[in-house]
């Protein structure tokens, strides 16, 4: 019988290739190792991407598998028809004995793969390094308890908190390096939203984009919120994701619409306005912040009114990394909540 000590070797090793999967496409990322009677690997598997196989799928397809009486794997087996089969029904019709995984699935639809697996009459472990698998899909686990978006608020400002000099003028308040990394969050991101003030005032393209200026592979689709329409010339209109434009809606009904297209990962890039609406409705969930070794003084701050009147109301945020980019600095705050 597998011991402690084989579960937790061969649930890292899952945790490595669930890393493997893509952060984007609204589903987590899920590694599976197969283990025979020895507790040896047999065969191994990840998500690569809505529409594919599943973990656990992937591993019982590899050659090996029909060895294999464990399954370790990092997510709760989903107990669903979506685009595929149900991985729990797979597992049992494979002849798997034992399931060890690591977190609940939270999902309404894809939960109950346990349950499953034990009326069946496999044994099922849950919990096993629990806290490294949520720290891997904490955002995709928030989204799917929450029934919305996983939302990351970001900006580009001088130290002093300056998205723009006096005049308007703000290109370019950081460098280079820290350009690159904020294409990369749009590269993570299924949704990036901004307002039709930034539009019409800056013309954004909004593409993820490499070293060189080429377009990555993974494009986030740009939403636009506000009353007035997005010009016929503008560059938006020549996305190559497309574009929707969200009007006047409340921002909790566009977040709806976008959870509901199955998009978990929304980037918020715009101005004070949306910016702070969206952190004042709670619907932030994490701010990437680029800082320049610059000050600006003036009236154009980075983000305005949050309603709060005193010290006690602030928003609470997490410091989880702090990186150098060139001359600038990259900060990632988490806001703390319970859920």
């Amino acid at each position: 019988m597998l011991g402690d000590a084989g579960n937790l070797a061969a649930m890292r090793r899952a945790l490595e290739l669930a890393a493997l999967g893509p952060l984007t496409g609204g589903n987590p990322r899920v590694g599976c190792v197969l283990l025979d009677a020895d507790g040896d690997v047999v065969a191994e598997g990840w998500h690569r991407g809505a529409g594919t196989p599943h973990a656990e799928v992937d591993a019982l397809s590899k050659p090996g598998a029909e060895r294999a009486v464990t399954a370790v794997v990092t997510l709760e087996p989903c107990a669903h028809v979506g685009r595929t089969g149900p991985c729990a029904e797979a597992l049992v019709r494979a002849g798997i004995e034992r399931v060890v995984y690591a977190v609940d699935d939270p999902g309404a639809a894809s939960s109950g793969g346990a349950a499953r697996l034990r009326a069946a009459g496999v044994e099922v472990v849950s919990g096993v390094l629990a806290d490294e698998a949520e720290e891997l899909i904490g955002p995709w686990l928030a989204a799917a308890r929450r029934r919305r978006p996983w939302v990351t608020v970001k900006w580009a400002s001088s130290l002093d908190g300056r998205a723009a000099a006096a005049d308007g003028s703000s290109r370019w308040i950081t460098g280079p390096e820290a350009r690159r990394d904020g294409h990369r969050l749009r590269a993570e991101s299924d949704a990036i939203v901004t307002g039709t003030g930034t539009v019409l005032a800056d013309d954004p393209a909004l593409t993820a984009r490499g070293q060189d200026g080429e377009l990555l592979p993974h494009q986030p689709i740009p939403v636009v919120v506000g009353s007035r329409p997005v010009p016929a010339d503008a560059a938006l209109r020549r996305h190559p994701a497309g574009l929707i434009e969200a009007g006047e809606r409340a921002l909790e009904d566009v977040l709806d619409e976008l959870w509901q297209r199955g998009m978990a990962r929304v980037l918020v890039e715009a101005g004070p306005k949306l910016t702070s609406a969206v952190a004042r409705a709670g619907f932030a969930d994490e701010f990437a912040v680029y800082l320049a070794p610059k000050l600006l003084g003036g009236p154009m701050t980075s983000i305005g009114d949050l309603g709060v009147d005193g010290i006690a109301d602030a928003i609470d945020l997490e410091l989880r990394e702090v990186r150098r980019l060139g001359a600038d600095l990259a900060l990632s705050l988490r806001v703390r909540r319970d859920v």
